[in-house]
């Protein structure tokens, strides 16, 4: 073949690289109907939190107009301070109450889940594919059908109306069981663990200098979604947390929101000021969400 038939060096070496380290070229940009597509999407995406502020911000006069306003107005202290006022929603308290279960909830579903996900990836054991059969299959069973026996069962236990009554139920995931399994699988030689073995290691030690590290991404992954599913809860703080003084913002929200005569001013206040906590960790973590995702998804 000659000379001219080759493609430039450079281009040639990008490629070889590209196709090394898995990654597209860098000279094949996205068509603009990809980024005009992707921006449609954006705008369809971010309207309601958009909505949700103009609501937020505007009277109840302004809400009453006809076309309506499509402006953020400047009453958004005005409607907080009636929201944070109310002595019957206990709206701060909501707040704390929802990033303690959060927060517990998600370290609880981060240390068990990575540690049955290494037990059933890595570890040799009779029943093994049998149980992780039976965690799969909790999957396909709806969250509703368990209310009526999970209400009975904390009622016996005297935890409804309590925060553990919430807490106590998420604190291991069958999702993250198996997430954490199929990330061990790929991130984890098996080589790695037995060397860790042959040089002494118990197993307690093997999953925390070894198969802690390398997992790292998709805990970052799975502890986002778990916090984030978390404090958006609705249907089962409702119902155990409901008429007591320990609601969570979610179920705070919809005290708002009842009654014979909406604020809906008041009711997207609470949901915007609920909203941000979230919207802060997604932005931080959304880089790790990404590459905890693509990283389980290539395999080495």
């Amino acid at each position: 073949m000659s000379a001219t038939t080759l493609p430039p060096k450079s281009k040639r070496g990008g490629r070889k690289r590209a196709a090394l380290t898995g990654r597209a070229p860098a000279d094949t940009p996205g068509s603009i109907w990809n980024y005009l597509f992707l921006a449609l999407i954006l705008i369809f995406s971010a309207f309601p939190l958009y909505w949700m502020l103009v609501i937020a911000t505007s009277t109840d006069a302004a809400l009453a107009k006809l076309p309506p306003q499509v402006v953020p107005g400047g009453e958004l202290l005005t409607n907080l301070r009636e929201v944070f006022s109310l002595q019957d929603v206990y709206f701060v308290q909501s707040l704390a109450n929802s990033a303690i279960v959060s927060s517990v909830v998600t370290v609880s579903v981060l240390f068990f889940c990575s540690l049955a996900g290494f037990a059933f990836a890595k570890l040799r054991f009779r029943g093994r594919n049998a149980l992780m059969v039976v965690v799969i299959l909790t999957l396909t069973v709806p969250n509703q059908l368990g209310v009526v026996a999970l209400y009975i069962v904390m009622g016996k236990i005297g935890w409804n109306g309590t925060l553990l009554a919430v807490i106590v139920p998420g604190l291991v995931s069958a999702f993250g069981v198996f997430y954490m399994r199929q990330f061990t699988l790929e991130a984890v030689p098996d080589e790695l663990v037995e060397a860790a073995r042959i040089d002494g290691a118990t197993t307690m030690r093997i999953y925390v200098s070894v198969v802690l590290p390398a997992v790292r991404p998709a805990l970052a992954v799975l502890g986002l979604l778990t916090f984030v599913g978390t404090w958006n809860d609705f249907q089962w703080p409702l119902i155990t947390l409901n008429g007591t003084d320990y609601p969570t913002s979610m179920v705070a929200i919809s005290d708002l929101a009842s009654g014979n005569y909406v604020l809906y001013r008041r009711v997207l206040a609470g949901a915007l000021v609920a909203t941000i906590p979230l919207l802060i960790m997604l932005f931080i973590g959304g880089r790790q969400i990404v590459r905890g995702i693509m990283e389980g998804a290539v395999k080495s």
